[in-house]
This record gives structure tokens, sequence and C-alpha cells, in this order.
């Protein structure tokens, strides 16, 4: 019997899962993040610790810039990416889904269709790291972990989110599509 023929394989590897299942998963993995590491589980944070440990391998010093200041952020950067554990965790994500999208033969490598294609990619993703970081989290530090701990700074995150996603579609579909 073929592994692509096995039920247990087809529902846990092919099938998506509900959205009521996804969210319990969240819930479960939320409070679990808290419960072993005493906070909010975040995910941007830790590309302002890469980027400051690339700029400090190439000769850089940002111990005077104000976001990198505090003691526990020194001691962040000087204890080194691999011993950061937003380090582990966003590598995990990434890996996570490598593997995810691999069992579920969904990989693709697409060609690009115009250059227009990248410029997008590229200043879409640069202004959601930036946005991300003025708003002192992602979707996952500022609205879910947020919301999880019943902050209303979560709610109030989530609805910009709504109104910057409903702008920037339109911008999309009117100068890159």
């Amino acid at each position: 019997m073929k592994l692509g023929n096995n039920e247990i394989y087809k529902k846990l590897m092919k099938e998506p899962i509900t959205y009521v299942a996804g969210a319990v998963l969240l819930a479960v993995f939320q409070i679990a993040h808290f419960a072993i590491f005493q906070h909010g589980w975040g995910v941007s944070t830790t590309f302002a610790h890469w980027g400051a440990w690339l700029f400090q391998a190439m000769g850089g010093n940002v111990n005077h810039w104000s976001f990198f200041a505090d003691e526990k952020t020194q001691a962040t950067l000087a204890n080194g990416l691999i011993q950061d554990g937003g380090t582990i965790r966003n590598l995990g994500i990434i890996l996570g889904a490598l593997i995810a999208t691999l069992y579920a033969s969904q990989f693709k490598i697409k060609k690009i269709k115009s250059i227009k294609q990248i410029i997008a990619a590229v200043i879409g993703g640069l202004l959601m790291g930036y946005g991300a970081r003025m708003a002192m989290g992602c979707n996952i530090g500022a609205l879910f972990t947020s919301i999880a701990s019943f902050s209303l700074s979560g709610w109030i995150f989530g609805a910009f989110l709504l109104v910057g996603a409903f702008f920037g579609s339109k911008l999309l579909a009117k100068y890159f599509m």
C-alpha cells in the first residue's frame, strides 16, 4: 500500500484542517508558549535582532540605538543568534511551513510574471516589516497574543489591520495586477 493512499496520511497531511481545529491548535500553542516561556508569542522582534546581528557582523554597533539599549535586548544580542528562543521559533515556523508544503505536495516554483510583481513584493514586504516594528509587533505579537491576553490593543490592532488590508488590496489591484 502506498503512503499516499493511507487514510491517516490523507487526513493529516493532504486535507486542510478546519478553521475551528486551527483556532483550537493556535490557542493550545499560545497557552503552552506562555506557560513555558512566561511571555507572549512574538515573531517580528526576532527579525529586528537578526538585522542587528548582521549589522554587528559587518562591524556596526547598535548598542546606542534606543530599541537595542535595554538590558534584556543587550543580553539577547550578546548571547548570539542560535541561543535566542525567537530565532529557534522563527526557523521552526519556516521549516515547518516548508515540510507541510512538501507533505501536501503543494511546493511549486512559479515563474515571475513581470518586474511589477517583484516591485510589489519588495514594497509590500518592506511596508509590512516597517509597520510591524512601528506597531511593536506583527499579527502574532500585536494581534494574536494581545487578544489572547485580553488586551484592548489587540482588538485595535486588528481593526486597523483590516483597514490596511482593504486599502492595500485596492492599491495592489489598481497598480500591480
